[in-house]
């Protein structure tokens, strides 16, 4: 039986042996709640606080600066939602995103339009790229927030984001960047970057699903979205993910002791396929621009549908994927893909390979023989 070669870790990261082991015991006998008085509860609190502490050192920022959150999407909402909210009450009420976020922020600005609140969408690039020029001529004295991504989940390309940061900081307007894809796989640096919001989910580089944070800057206090107890500081009510948090905060030590190393790597690998695949297939190019993500290609092979792709992929063991995987069964082509000037037919005959810490020089191999090979029959309408 061949080997699955897994080529999505841009949608999803396989949990690592390190967060693995760290959640072991709070998946078993230690199950108090961390806001209990006794014994278990006790040890549960200080398991939080250790990991609160231990991403916060990762991030560059204070242990006091980090929410923990049940994922991504819940940490862009929040970021969004709550500043917006808490912006509104000086009057300033408009938005600036970009055209190519993820829907967790454009959905998030989207719904605040009802209630008062402006949205600017910047346009990018057609390699995928946002300046910050662009950004500050969209400013305004009413403008409350501005959420660009660190790095695109589809194209993987990585924004200027101290430059960004730089353009709010002078014009007095708060900055939150949605880092899900970045995290564990880019250095990051909160303070010095002058980043004042972050969203982070903790299955992008190894940790568990349903576990995110949110860097909020000390001072600023977005309106809560979930009301009840008084954890995360009395900011969002329910109990603690213990097992999440702690195999979260283990995975996010472990990709940022080796990240330059594993970012080299992963690099070479990812050159290797795309030079591969680019020099067998005609009618083969790459979407976005060359500074990204390490593992990142999103490929354009004109001519054929992208999902019809992935079919026979998926048939010879091989997971790769058509966008983001939280938009998986529309029938819509890529925002992104749109956003930096694709067509409708080309974004949907482009594929997205994300390459990750356990893909081996013998993966790329079978990569370049099985696409190309499936590429040909489907442009000779072959059955496979």
């Amino acid at each position: 039986m061949q080997k699955l070669v897994y080529a999505d870790n841009a949608a999803t990261t396989p949990l690592s042996a390190a967060a693995r082991k760290a959640m072991l015991p709070w998946l078993e006998n230690a199950f108090g709640n961390p806001s209990a008085l006794y014994a278990p509860g006790h040890a549960a609190r200080k398991a939080v606080e250790q990991a609160r502490d231990a991403i916060a050192d990762c991030l560059g920022c204070s242990s006091e600066e980090i929410y923990f959150t049940s994922c991504g999407t819940e940490s862009d909402n929040w970021a969004v939602k709550g500043m917006a909210l808490q912006q509104a009450k000086i009057g300033k009420k408009h938005l600036v995103t970009s055209a190519f976020e993820h829907h967790a922020v454009l959905h998030a600005c989207k719904a605040l339009e009802p209630y008062g609140f402006s949205v600017t969408c910047l346009p990018v690039s057609t390699t995928g790229f946002i300046t910050p020029e662009a950004l500050e001529a969209a400013l305004t004295p009413d403008t409350a927030l501005v959420s660009i991504m660190t790095a695109n989940n589809e194209l993987g390309t990585v924004q200027p984001v101290s430059e960004l940061a730089a353009v709010c900081r002078k014009h007095g307007v708060l900055f939150h960047t949605d880092a899900v894809q970045a995290v564990g796989h880019l250095p990051l640096s909160v303070h010095r970057q002058g980043i004042d919001l972050l969203s982070l989910s903790a299955h992008k580089f190894g940790g568990p699903k349903g576990t995110g944070v949110l860097y909020v800057r000390r001072g600023l206090h977005p309106v809560p979205l979930l009301d009840g107890g008084a954890q995360e500081q009395g900011s969002r009510g329910g109990t603690e993910n213990v097992a999440g948090i702690v195999g979260m905060a283990a995975a996010l030590q472990e990709r940022t002791a080796s990240l330059q190393a594993d970012a080299a790597r992963i690099r070479t690998l990812r050159d290797r396929l795309e030079a591969g695949l680019c020099s067998a297939i005609p009618d083969c190019r790459r979407n976005g621009g060359a500074e990204r993500l390490p593992g990142h290609l999103n490929l354009l092979f004109k001519g054929i549908e992208g999902e019809s792709l992935l079919l026979l992929l998926d048939r010879e063991g091989i997971c790769a994927s058509s966008g983001s995987a939280c938009t998986a069964g529309s029938t819509d082509p890529s925002h992104v893909l749109l956003a930096i000037g694709l067509t409708r037919e080309q974004a949907r005959s482009s594929v997205r390979f994300s390459l990750g810490v356990e893909t081996t020089d013998a993966d790329v191999e079978r990569m370049l023989q099985v696409v190309t090979d499936a590429v040909k029959r489907l442009r000779n309408f072959q059955p496979f």
